[in-house]
């Protein structure tokens, strides 16, 4: 997941006072009505009911954080409650982690073809919609399945939940480069990383009491069952976050329709995508290399440290969540960092060498296991902060839907794939061999990585640069889109 996350200083910093891009014709009436009259009196004014006023884009902010609390919360429900699931479902290691190996098959190419589809014709507002409906109901088809002791209607509806939730990240992560992009959409795209880790920390330590509560009244598949349907009440939550967010964003385009009307409505067609640079493939190879050592480990984590560390339930969940809670509160400090000092593609690297530390500590010692995952948990911080915003640097504006949709469907290529395969290697050769395989994924992440500083440096160095040397590339830029636009008045 999900979830996502210095680019050049050209449009929008954060809580300034430009333009937010919108989108394009086939949105152009309004989800919810806003009468003229408003528009009227809004037009002029700068304060916090204004579309470029501080409140109003505070309030967008905040909606695009807690549109994607759900989806992180539900991810990783079967991974708080894996040893419930396998008992009372009664599977193995390999069976279980089917339930994600179905959430990232779709999204192989779904996810793409969301992507696509959001730039080229339903527009972010539906999308973000669309797909969050998606999310709500294969969640309860999941819960259903565990509730009448069916796992095949499970892993349905975990197939269903994966057709939305990556999808819906793609649309999250489009509002925030529409909205953001400029100087400050490290931290932006940080903010939304730490308040969804921190749906994900919440589910990780909530989900287990939950069921232990309820196995007072209930036992095996119908308590299961029934603590899944209450973890779905923050998809309900984050579906409604997505109306309000669409909301704003087409009450802004409305009141600023003047002042967007000299845009050239660019839509992406398939022929562009044959012509999107190397360094975005370099980009996914970095993020399913990088995630297969994350997303997996933390999936078996909790078995992992009770067997080898020999912890009880509650220290082990505690610290399997670990990983999660750093996020929720490094994310903003490191997107911060980053918009202030730049140099995105040297933040990722050295958290890729971080979390081989990590998994190299995790694997060859017996060293208090709260330090190696600390050290994953700021690394994950880092490279999510400074990775994702990376793809809106190396594409076009009207292509940001595209690129990260195929970043994404990549990614759940890669986790697909491997989520099988580390279910095959802890039931055959355990935890170990698990741990050498994570390190062999991130060398691919690094090589990947270093292959990118060097292809980044060859052609404009854009994914390097200082804040200073984006500005002067920004003024650049500036000049050439007024000229364009002097030309289109003409």
């Amino acid at each position: 997941m999900l979830e996502a996350d210095s680019i050049v200083n050209a449009q929008r910093g954060f809580l300034g006072a430009s333009t937010p891009t919108m989108e394009e014709e086939e949105e152009d009436e309004p989800l919810i009505d806003v009468s003229q009259e408003e528009d009227e009196e809004l037009q002029g004014s700068a304060g916090c009911c204004y579309p470029t006023g501080t409140g109003y884009r505070f309030a967008v902010l905040v909606l695009i954080c807690l549109t994607s609390l759900g989806s992180y919360f539900c991810y990783d429900n079967p991974a708080a409650l894996q040893k419930e699931i396998k008992n009372d479902m009664g599977v193995d290691t390999t069976t279980f982690m089917l339930l994600y190996s179905l959430y990232s098959w779709p999204n192989v190419v779904v996810c793409f073809f969301g992507g696509f589809f959001i730039d080229r014709f339903i527009g972010v507002r539906w999308g973000a919609i669309l797909f969050g409906a998606l999310l709500l109901i294969g969640h309860y088809i999941f819960a259903v399945g565990a509730f009448v002791n069916e796992f095949w209607v499970m892993e349905a509806g975990r197939f269903i939940f994966g057709l939305g939730g990556e999808n819906l990240q793609v649309a999250v992560n489009a509002y925030a480069v529409n909205w953001f992009k400029g100087s400050q959409l490290n931290l932006v795209m940080g903010l939304g990383l730490s308040v969804s880790r921190a749906g994900s920390v919440f589910n990780m330590n909530i989900m287990e009491p939950i069921y232990k509560q309820l196995r007072e009244h209930y036992s095996g598949h119908v308590c299961l069952g029934l603590t899944l349907f209450i973890g779905g009440i923050t998809l309900i939550f984050s579906q409604y976050c997505t109306f309000q967010l669409a909301w704003l964003d087409k009450r802004a385009k409305r009141i600023l329709k003047p002042k967007t009307d000299l845009a050239t409505g660019e839509k992406i067609s398939f022929k562009d995508i044959k012509d999107f640079p190397i360094s975005l493939y370099l980009l996914c190879l970095i993020c399913v290399g990088f995630y297969t050592a994350i997303f997996p480990f933390i999936s078996l984590g909790l078995v992992f440290f009770e067997s080898k560390y020999e912890l009880g339930s509650g220290q082990a969940q505690i610290l399997n969540s670990l990983i999660y809670t750093i996020s929720a509160v490094a994310s903003p400090i490191f997107g911060f960092l980053i918009d202030r000092t730049g140099r995105n593609l040297i933040w990722t690297n050295a958290a890729i060498l971080l979390t081989i530390l990590g998994h190299a500590l995790t694997a060859f010692t017996f060293v208090n296991p709260y330090v190696p995952v600390c050290i994953m948990g700021g690394a994950y911080s880092m490279l999510a902060s400074s990775m994702w915003p990376m793809v809106a640097m190396v594409v076009k504006e009207h292509q940001i839907g595209t690129a990260y949709g195929i970043m994404q469907a990549v990614q759940n290529l890669g986790l697909a794939v491997f989520s099988i395969i580390v279910g095959v290697i802890v039931d055959s050769d355990g935890y170990l061999i698990l741990e050498v395989f994570f390190l062999g994924c991130l060398c691919v992440a690094l090589i990947s990585g270093i292959l990118l500083y060097i292809f980044d440096a060859k052609v404009d160095g854009m994914l390097n640069l200082s804040v200073a040397q984006q500005k002067l590339r920004f003024d650049r830029d500036k000049t050439v889109e007024d000229t364009k636009e002097k030309e289109i008045m003409t």
